[in-house]
């Protein structure tokens, strides 16, 4: 399935750093607002240890990881939800992706021009966060207006609506996004209807100096902000992610034992994203392709194999499965099912994080 991840920010935060790094487009990171006009859109790959795994041993042909689009968005500034900077274009953008990460300047440059003209990353995100409200109050005042016009029509269901709508209105008028509402089921399935940006799911990504990419009291403010309104929180530093990704892997690794580091900042940004929306990923391992899949939590084997092919799911006939730790300890399919760890599952199995699959159907 494809996923999206917007990245947004102010000015001059270091958004097409981030992007450049992650994705290797290479577009323009100009110091000055606004460099970034039109959305670029670039392709990350998710890193998994277990797909390298998998393919020691059933050594295919080739292998495919699963992949996380990312647009840089242009720098949102005050008022754009009237129109301000280059206006509700972008606003539009973040409309269309499925979960935001919202780059915040967490360091001191003089030689980095900030658009308010001193640092405040809680100032920076209650900017974006306005105009992103500002926005979604325009949705949810016409949402009102038009199940008010159904009510008084006689639709039954539209009253609710109505309700429902005048909650959500009442929570973003107190200035907090969509996203932190306690929603019952059916509410949440009106208010997705919707499409409002503060519902979508957020991480804030604070782009640090590297000498304080352990210890920034800016970054502990930013968490703090976070949990109040359900959005998770990465620190790294743009320069050093984007002197890390061209390097090769030896020389990569001990610049990251140099800096305490497990793994690259853009690295952790990725899973994040990946899991942010709800997704996990299977696998398949043919004699051709080996393949990390993506699919939302709790899909079930039909529509899993339908993210392979069509054909796939209309005439999807059985899941033989292998959990991924039992692949590995049977080294392969082959010693799994001798081992009894392949399982038959059917049409209600739900797919499980690092399930190795092959589907059977009939075409």
């Amino acid at each position: 399935m494809g996923f999206s991840c917007g990245i947004v920010g102010l000015p001059n935060v270091g958004k097409s750093t981030l992007f450049n790094a992650m994705t290797g487009a290479g577009v323009a990171a100009d110091n000055y607002p606004f460099c970034t006009i039109d959305p670029n859109v670039g392709v990350a790959v998710v890193p998994d240890s277990r797909l390298d795994q998998i393919v020691e041993i059933a050594r295919p042909q080739r292998a495919v990881p699963a992949v996380v689009e990312f647009t840089d968005i242009a720098g949102l500034v005050a008022g754009a939800s009237q129109g301000e900077g280059l206006g509700n274009q972008f606003l539009h953008h973040i409309r269309e992706i499925d979960a935001i990460a919202h780059v915040v300047r967490c360091f001191e440059d003089p030689n980095v021009t900030h658009v308010a003209g001193t640092i405040d990353p809680i100032a920076d995100i209650q900017t974006i966060d306005t105009e992103l409200g500002l926005a979604d109050l325009e949705t949810v005042e016409r949402a009102i207006a038009k199940a008010q016009r159904r009510a008084r029509a006689g639709e039954k269901e539209a009253q609710a609506s109505v309700t429902i709508f005048e909650r959500v209105h009442a929570h973003l008028a107190a200035g907090h996004p969509v996203r932190s509402m306690e929603l019952a089921s059916t509410e949440g399935i009106a208010v997705r209807d919707l499409f409002l940006l503060t519902a979508k799911p957020l991480m804030y990504v604070a782009n640090v100096a590297d000498d304080q990419l352990h210890d920034n009291p800016w970054v502990a403010r930013v968490a703090e902000y976070a949990e109040a309104e359900r959005a998770g929180v990465v620190a790294l530093t743009g320069a050093l992610e984007a002197e890390l990704a061209q390097l090769d892997p030896t020389d990569r690794d001990a610049m990251l034992a140099e800096y305490g580091l497990d793994e690259p900042g853009l690295e952790t940004v990725i899973h994040a994203a990946y899991r942010l929306v709800g997704l996990e990923t299977f696998f398949t391992a043919m004699e051709t392709e080996a393949r990390a899949w993506t699919v939302r939590r709790g899909t079930k084997a039909p529509a899993a194999a339908g993210q392979i092919h069509t054909d796939f799911e209309r005439g999807f006939v059985r899941a033989e499965v292998i959990p991924y730790e039992d692949y590995v300890a049977a080294h392969g399919e082959q010693g799994a099912k001798e081992a009894g760890a392949m399982r038959v599952e059917g049409r209600d199995y739900v797919v499980q994080e690092g399930d190795v699959i092959r589907f059977r159907f009939n075409v």
